[in-house]
């Protein structure tokens, strides 16, 4: 599908959401456009990036720090510390859920924000603020749970798009950071685009300079989108 979009750019910079200190500004698709999940998979391969019902691209003046990042699949070959993961948590059980309010996940979500981005204006979530984030009314999103036993342990939201997976944004218990379960949620969308016979996974935008985003260079296959183009990024 061939897209004409009006784009629009915001008139005043805003806080970076990223780099302490920065000012930010994005730039986004009509308004007045009809947003479905086949347009939004056209414009995710330009570099854009939803956040609820809105989609959205960083376009600053002067920086170009945030790289849109994916996976190739058919490039992607797991490492030994990714393997160790897998079997660090072997005993995890995998379900999925519908993309709708549930108070179990809202809990888990509320006390990750709160132990992992204390301060940041995002650790006093209110059930609608929850819900405008990760879910929207035209996309395929699927909740990916992690279990252990009984136990709620993570979940990654994951939006299903034309030809590939967007790993949206995922949480779990603090008292599991040791298990590494937002390397072992990609690895298992990785699965889910290999079984599906899709040919990318997203994992949004990637800052060389910021330690949270360092993960996704730790996956082989990643690719940015440099230059209007997708390349492979160098390790």
């Amino acid at each position: 599908m061939d897209l004409s979009i009006k784009f629009y750019q915001d008139a005043h910079s805003h806080q970076c959401s990223y780099l302490p200190g920065q000012k930010a500004r994005n730039l986004y698709p009509d308004p007045e456009l009809v947003m479905t999940n086949e347009v939004y998979s056209q414009l995710i391969q330009h570099g854009f990036r939803r956040s609820g019902n809105s989609c959205y691209r960083p376009h600053c003046p002067a920086c170009n720090a945030c790289v849109p990042v994916r996976i190739n699949i058919d490039k992607f070959k797991i490492s030994r510390s990714q393997r160790r993961c897998l079997k660090r948590n072997q005993n995890l059980t995998i379900t999925h859920h519908l993309a709708e309010f549930n108070l179990e996940h809202y809990s888990l979500y509320s006390r990750y924000l709160k132990t992992r981005h204390a301060n940041a204006g995002m650790d006093n979530p209110t059930q609608i603020s929850y819900c405008d984030f990760l879910t929207s009314d035209w996309g395929d999103t699927h909740f990916i749970q992690f279990h252990d036993d009984s136990k709620l342990v993570g979940l990654a939201v994951t939006d299903y798009i034309d030809n590939a997976i967007s790993a949206f944004y995922t949480f779990f218990d603090p008292d599991y950071t040791q298990q590494s379960i937002g390397t072992y949620a990609i690895l298992e969308q990785i699965n889910i685009a290999k079984n599906h016979g899709l040919s990318y996974v997203y994992l949004g935008y990637w800052i060389e300079n910021s330690q949270k985003m360092s993960y996704k260079q730790n996956f082989s296959g990643v690719e940015g989108y440099i230059d209007h183009q997708w390349q492979p990024l160098e390790r």
